[in-house]
């Protein structure tokens, strides 16, 4: 089973950050790991209980995953696991916690648990994915990290006018 947990130093608030990762009106203006994501209902952004689909992008744009989410609670965590089976992996579980970092910067702990299959060939195709996944979680979140150096302000006073609604963007997204 591999296991890591990540840190990232965010230039925003845990709020701001916690809002660009889960509301998909944000997401999808800088997430380079999903092409799409969705919450079954069509809610804006996850809850205890919700079901989402994720479709990847890029390289991994033939993966996708259902998954159910198990802790949210804004602007502090949100954690989720995975629903069936989407190969490579057998059962995968993630959290997302946020904590103050002091001036206006936040600290982000992301850490994932995943199996893969099938089972024969795991010690084969373990160590691979985990390579891949580490790689593509650094990369996102450095993605994450320069979008809001440039909209972090955008999504404040998003946040200040309630938050209910999707944004209106102006110009081309990053």
């Amino acid at each position: 089973m591999a296991h890591q947990r990540f840190e990232f130093v965010m230039p925003s608030t845990e709020g701001v950050v916690f809002d660009a990762f889960h509301y998909h009106c944000w997401r999808q203006r800088w997430d380079s790991l999903v092409r799409a994501t969705r919450v079954q209902g069509d809610a804006p952004c996850p809850y205890v209980g919700a079901v989402t689909d994720s479709a990847g992008a890029g390289a991994l744009r033939q993966l996708s995953m259902k998954t159910r989410f198990v802790a949210f609670e804004r602007p502090r965590v949100a954690a989720a696991m995975m629903i069936g089976r989407s190969f490579p992996f057998r059962s995968w579980a993630a959290s997302m916690r946020h904590r103050p970092a002091g001036a206006g910067r936040s600290l982000l702990i992301y850490t994932y648990t995943f199996e893969v299959g099938p089972r024969p060939l795991r010690w084969l195709l373990e160590p691979p994915v985990a390579f891949v996944f580490d790689w593509q979680t650094r990369r996102r979140f450095a993605r994450l990290r320069s979008f809001l150096l440039d909209h972090a302000g955008e999504i404040e006073q998003w946040r200040r006018a309630g938050a209910e609604s999707a944004p209106s963007f102006r110009g081309a997204s990053s």
